[in-house]
């Protein structure tokens, strides 16, 4: 199996290189990059290329690692136990599967998504090491031991948020998505746009590599933002003299709440203009 990209998605040779590493060693692949930049994405795409089932384990601020495991839902055995219902002499109808269960025991080798792992608390990554790499674990409620047949496709995301311990880092493989130059760009933008206007495109990246470029920007658009901008650009036919204008009175671009996410983002671009009509 090996992935090469999909008619959807874009890959560059390091980030298939990457991938194929991941897949051949069983290693859990580990995708950092700018928000945006395609890293969940990613996930669905290698599932879709090796034709693989995909298993999506999103992480909040207060997932705890023993749900990717199971959940024993003690308070709705004891409820039924009140009520004299026959289920409670089976202890196995209050497991509740979590995302770990269901990729190891898949009747067909899975991607398994563990997305923004860097969301969760400190402890998360290191409670999932002894189960990552044994692809094992037991359920002491029925005794028994769920154990991977083969071991499971798994991609890890993060956005930096957090650091994660080198224990954890030392059984994962590793890429750092860059942020696509401009022919790459191109290449994501013909496949959302095929048969978009080459002129359009060439000067709304013009506008937004310079945004990207503005010093004390606090959060700078990615990749989707550029492609929701491209949408609405085309949607709203707007004239290319309004992209082409180099007018610094004017510094806010059209349509900007697309690219620019913050109102200090947004004050930024608004003092710079007003610097520029004071200088002019």
């Amino acid at each position: 199996m090996r992935f090469e990209g999909t008619s959807e998605y874009v890959a560059t040779d390091d980030l298939k290189v990457a991938v194929n590493a991941a897949v051949l060693l069983r290693r859990p692949l580990l995708v950092k990059g700018e928000p945006g930049t395609g890293k969940t994405v990613l996930a669905h795409q290698i599932s879709k290329a090796l034709d693989a089932p995909l298993i999506e384990w999103h992480v909040k601020s207060t997932t705890k690692a023993q749900q990717g495991l199971y959940e024993y839902d003690a308070v709705a055995r004891l409820r039924d136990g009140q009520l004299g219902d026959e289920r409670v002499h089976d202890i196995s109808n209050y497991i509740k599967k979590g995302k770990l269960w269901e990729a190891f025991t898949a009747p067909k080798l899975p991607v398994l998504l563990i997305d923004e792992i860097d969301k969760a608390d400190i402890e998360f990554p290191n409670d999932l090491l002894q189960e990552l790499d044994r692809m094992s674990f037991d359920v002491y409620e029925t005794r028994e031991r769920i154990e991977a047949k083969e071991r499971p496709i798994v991609v890890i995301t993060s956005n930096n948020e957090k650091e994660l311990p080198d224990a954890f880092l030392r059984r994962c493989f590793f890429h750092y998505i860059k942020f696509p130059d401009r022919e790459t760009m191109q290449a994501i933008i013909d496949v959302h746009f095929p048969g978009i206007q080459k002129t359009l495109v060439s000067k709304a990246m013009d506008v937004f590599y310079e945004v990207r470029e503005v010093p004390g920007l606090k959060k700078k658009p990615s990749t989707s933002e550029l492609l929701d901008w491209l949408k609405l650009l085309l949607n709203e036919d707007m004239p290319l003299d309004v992209l082409q204008q180099k007018d610094p009175t004017k510094a806010i671009p059209p349509l900007h709440g697309a690219l620019l996410k913050n109102e200090q983002d947004v004050m930024l671009f608004e003092r710079l203009a007003f610097m520029a009509r004071r200088q002019n």
